[in-house]
């Protein structure tokens, strides 16, 4: 689905930003990046709600507001750094999942060298079945593919080291 050159072409920053200490300012280098190179930037919503909202409505409030970004975005990149142990975001998994069924391009970033194995072999208790085949310590199966990522997201995005490089390559894309 990529945007004809005659229309703004409007990229969805998905990534674990929101919380960090110092979001604002993450998200405003990122946000200036892409008008650097032509992009409109849709940063992820966060929480402008008032003391006595209920947490459910900021959520849900904040949810329905992604997916309206996500559906208006021409494509995404997506910082899938290790987030609270191995694995990206949950959520910025998510939200590269919807971009992937709107037909949307994905440039991941912020993933680590090696494989994604290799990793969890590193971070966390694991053995070896006599086949060679790693396994955590509930004797779950790790992909062993040599993938940065598991498969399901490396074989349906492209991959950059930096955000930068992220929306250099997805420029390309969206031509």
């Amino acid at each position: 689905m990529n945007a004809p050159s005659d229309r703004v072409r409007r990229v969805y920053l998905a990534g674990p930003d929101v919380f960090r200490v110092d979001a604002t300012a993450r998200l405003q280098r990122l946000v200036k990046a892409c008008a650097a190179r032509g992009l409109e930037a849709l940063p992820p919503a966060e929480d402008a709600s008032g003391p006595a909202t209920p947490p459910a409505e900021v959520a849900q409030a904040i949810y329905d507001t992604n997916m309206a970004l996500l559906r208006r975005a021409s494509g995404v990149i997506a910082d899938l750094s290790p987030f609270r142990g191995t694995e990206p975001d949950s959520g910025t998994v998510f939200e590269v999942g919807v971009a992937i069924a709107l037909g949307l391009p994905v440039v991941g970033y912020g993933i680590p060298e090696g494989s994604y194995a290799a990793r969890v072999e590193t971070a966390l208790p694991t053995r070896r079945d006599g086949d060679g085949t790693l396994r955590d310590a509930n004797g779950m199966a790790v992909e062993g593919f040599e993938l940065p990522l598991n498969l399901m997201l490396a074989c349906s995005i492209r991959i950059a080291r930096t955000a930068e490089e992220a929306l250099d390559l997805l420029q390309q894309r969206l031509g």
